[in-house]
């Protein structure tokens, strides 16, 4: 196996998945950078701009079957290694995605073959629902969150303490870091491991860059101040990029996203819920929606305060969501696919004549 392909991640797993798609002449790279311009992908001797062949183009039929970052990619290169066209983007293994930005009912693809998410937020300005919604995302994408609390350094010792009571009523896996004083970081460094990837997510000026040129040991990446108004930075990552420490470890940077829309997340919902959805096993009705229902073992444990309020309340939100943008792309897709039939049909019939 090509050493440099192992460094980008490349294991047994996909070894194995890729060994039919790939044919004489043809190689394995890995997306490393997604711009508006396109794609750049390495094969583990080196980097070049990308772009998909005409047959793949055909052959797309929406958004997730375009390359995201992270893919792992069959190219073949042309002009003395200067570009690589893509063929075929393989199986993958965790895929991270969300609703698209704004009306459409579309999902939009973040990062691909990922194997752990770190949840970038200011410990200034914790918002519990938001890191709920990113761990749906995550979990439904067979990703493993952990959340990072950034900028601990602004907080007196009584709203750390307060921080950390607060934490550790949501039993999830979390970590306190500053980029000032260092805070953490090596915490961090210690969770990292050779040839897994890793995924920084947020939104804009919480603190995913800096954190970034702490573990790379570098400020190679720009980072802009912080106001002193309520500790944000700006938002300083405009493209999604794969970036390999000299640990090993590979990072995916994201640009912060300011709507963060999910659905078809089932599994996501039930592992992030846990505790919800434990519960919900013991309701008396099988399809009960634990929002009135008699003999709801949901409802019964919000009330008896086994359950926070406001969390059950969050649940409630995101299912709604979720089922209301899923019923709208289903829709969507039955009206696309009766237009593709019925242009197949007239294509026919202009034939016969």
């Amino acid at each position: 196996m090509n050493n440099g392909l192992e460094r980008l991640g490349y294991s047994n797993w996909q070894r194995t998945v890729s060994a039919e798609n790939i044919q004489a002449g043809f190689s394995v790279a890995r997306v490393t950078e997604v711009n508006k311009n396109g794609y750049v992908v390495a094969d583990g001797e080196r980097e070049m701009p990308a772009e998909p062949s005409g047959k793949f183009l055909f052959n797309a039929e929406d958004g997730a079957d375009y390359p995201t970052v992270g893919d792992w990619v069959v190219i073949q290169t042309v002009d003395d290694h200067s570009l690589a066209v893509v063929h075929t983007v393989l199986p993958r293994k965790t895929l991270l995605k969300r609703k698209q930005a704004g009306r459409h009912i579309e999902f939009q693809l973040i990062a691909a073959n990922i194997d752990i998410g770190l949840v970038v937020q200011s410990a200034q300005s914790i918002n519990i629902n938001l890191l709920d919604r990113y761990f749906v995302m995550l979990h439904d994408g067979g990703i493993q969150p952990i959340a990072v609390f950034s900028k601990v350094d602004l907080l007196s010792s009584s709203e750390l303490e307060d921080l950390r009571s607060t934490l550790s009523m949501r039993h999830n896996r979390y970590v306190l870091i500053s980029s000032i004083t260092e805070k953490g970081v090596e915490e961090v460094t210690n969770l990292l491991e050779p040839r897994k990837t890793y995924c920084l997510l947020g939104q804009s000026g919480v603190g995913k860059t800096s954190l970034l040129n702490c573990l790379l040991r570098t400020n190679a990446f720009k980072v802009s101040e912080v106001r002193e108004k309520d500790g944000k930075g700006r938002h300083t990552t405009v493209r999604r990029q794969l970036i390999c420490l000299e640990s090993g470890g590979i990072f995916i940077d994201t640009p912060g996203m300011r709507e963060l829309g999910n659905f078809d997340i089932a599994d996501g919902l039930d592992e992030t819920f846990e505790d919800l959805s434990s519960r919900a096993q013991k309701c008396r009705f099988r399809d009960c929606t634990h929002t009135h229902e008699t003999g709801c073992a949901v409802i019964e444990a919000v009330e008896n305060g086994d359950i926070d309020k406001s969390r059950y309340e969050n649940f409630l939100k995101l299912k709604k969501e979720s089922e209301f943008y899923e019923m709208s792309y289903q829709e969507k897709r039955k009206k696309e696919k009766s237009f593709g039939k019925m242009v197949k049909n007239f294509k026919k019939i202009k034939k016969k004549k």
